[in-house]
């Protein structure tokens, strides 16, 4: 069956004993977690620097069809050769035989109405980039897509588009996937090779392109963002929701390339769990944040978490003229009152969707969740407080993500804490698209993955990964990764 495919998370022991071949030699010490140290990024050191193709290094010699020779063509022309560079070398990790590159790679022009074919159809009019099965085939929008992606977001998003696409070429000559396998199925793959690919970058090991870690890294993910399924209840709805194109990503990089063919129907089916999957046909999922619904939802909080003594609210402002801690606008939290305090004004403003925007390439997903996840992470400074944890520190910030992310879980309708509540108690419940206005605003600033004072850490990507794990793992993961 012809298919074309388009474009838009262990312990360790506390004694590591090595055994060297050919002596008796032992090498012990302390193992230690790639996320032990919050400043770094699924253990690689966070590092700002260069991002986007190398100087000086002379442009791959890749045969595609239908080129203009412009930069865009160059640009992707050096992906493709490093990405099958890197498959090279990886592929045996997922499967067995050898690598063979896809044969055939092409761009367009999308305002030509004589075109080259892709996949049977007209390329006229086709913005995107995609691969095909049937002909073994990698093709692009030279014109609008890849150029805009470029601009927006730097060359590195472009590189990751064309990774995703490879994945699904890897996907078939692995045999990864089934024909009969869902869609998402197949675009969690190829987002997760993607990931793996990306890490290989990002570790210095591509001959075209560098990425530092910071907001190189940070820029990767937002074009995901971009990405996202934002209509659940459309049919063609198969790429998904920004959290699961970031989640799918991040497994990528994390545990590389071997990990993604785990991705299946059954582990996306465990992931989304719980988590509301459709809107209800009278409910568009926003909330307007106005004094009520900020009451209701800190009480939601309170059904979470089983504190002896659970925080204050104070709806007068954000400045609680607290002893030990700075004021973070538009939401603090005042370590010794134990009271959480809101500007409404400057909370509503965070979480009100722009309705004048137009610009289709913007990651920044606003809406009501926005403001809430806010609220969410200075409640959880006081769960930490209750747990004698320190609240100035990056483990902080990384604990109130995580616990914000817990939080996240709960609110949803068909969680446990959902099912345990009697029929008179008063919540908030999570929509779809709520998880990704909080991945959107944790890219975006960090906030919500701030210690008391609201410093962050400065790593997208480890504050979102913190989020996530709080949400699919719980409490437990929080406070055991995050010691």
């Amino acid at each position: 069956m012809t298919q074309r495919h388009r474009w838009f998370a262990p312990v360790l022991p506390a004694l590591a004993v090595v055994l060297v071949a050919g002596c008796a030699q032992e090498v012990s010490g302390t193992a230690v977690s790639i996320y032990d140290n919050p400043f770094t990024v699924a253990g690689l050191p966070v590092v700002s620097g260069p991002t986007g193709p190398r100087s000086g290094v002379p442009d791959a010699d890749v045969m595609i069809e239908n080129t203009d020779g412009g930069a865009i063509d160059t640009l992707s022309g050096n992906a493709i050769a490093d990405i099958e560079s890197y498959w090279e070398q990886e592929y045996g990790s997922i499967a067995r035989g050898e690598f063979e590159p896809v044969g055939t790679i092409i761009s367009w022009d999308p305002s030509e109405r004589r075109g080259p074919r892709f996949c049977g159809e007209s390329t006229y009019d086709f913005i995107n980039a995609a691969y095909c099965s049937g002909g073994d085939v990698i093709g692009w929008d030279r014109t609008y897509l890849m150029p805009q992606l470029v601009e927006d977001f730097g060359p590195m998003s472009a590189v990751t588009v064309l990774a995703h696409e490879y994945g699904h070429a890897i996907q078939y000559s692995a045999g990864t996937v089934a024909d009969d396998d869902p869609g998402i199925v197949f675009e969690q793959q190829a987002d997760c090779f993607a990931g793996a690919f990306i890490r290989h970058v990002a570790e210095g090991d591509s001959e075209h392109f560098e990425l530092n870690t910071a907001d190189g890294l940070n820029n990767v993910l937002a074009s995901m963002v971009l990405f996202r399924d934002s209509d659940p209840n459309d049919p063609d709805s198969i790429h998904g929701s920004a959290f699961e194109r970031v989640t799918a990503v991040q497994i990528g990089f994390t545990d590389g390339a071997s990990t993604c063919r785990r991705i299946d129907a059954a582990e996306i089916e465990s992931r989304r769990a719980d988590l509301p999957q459709y809107f209800d046909s009278s409910d568009d999922g926003e909330l307007p944040i106005t004094a009520e619904s900020v009451e209701t939802i800190f009480e939601s909080f309170h059904h979470v978490f089983d504190l002896e003594s659970p925080p204050q609210l104070d709806l007068s402002g954000a400045d609680l003229g607290c002893s030990d801690a700075k004021t973070t606008t538009p939401v603090s939290y005042c370590p010794s009152t134990d009271t959480v305090g809101v500007d409404l004004e400057e909370l509503a403003a965070v979480g009100t969707p722009d309705r004048s925007r137009r610009d289709g390439f913007s990651a920044d997903v606003r809406g009501d969740y926005n403001a809430y996840v806010l609220v969410a992470s200075r409640y959880a400074l006081a769960v930490q407080q209750e747990a004698g944890q320190s609240l100035t520190d990056a483990r902080t910030a990384l604990r109130a993500a995580c616990l914000s992310g817990v939080i996240s879980a709960a609110l949803s309708p068909f969680s446990t804490v959902a099912a345990k509540l009697g029929p008179d108690s008063e919540m908030v419940w999570l929509s779809p698209g709520d998880l990704d206005e909080a991945v959107s605003g944790l890219l975006r600033d960090g906030l919500a993955a701030s210690d008391v004072n609201g410093n962050t850490v400065p790593s997208g990507f480890a504050r979102v990964d913190a989020f996530r794990t709080g949400v699919l793992s719980g409490e437990t993961a929080c406070t055991g990764r995050y010691r």
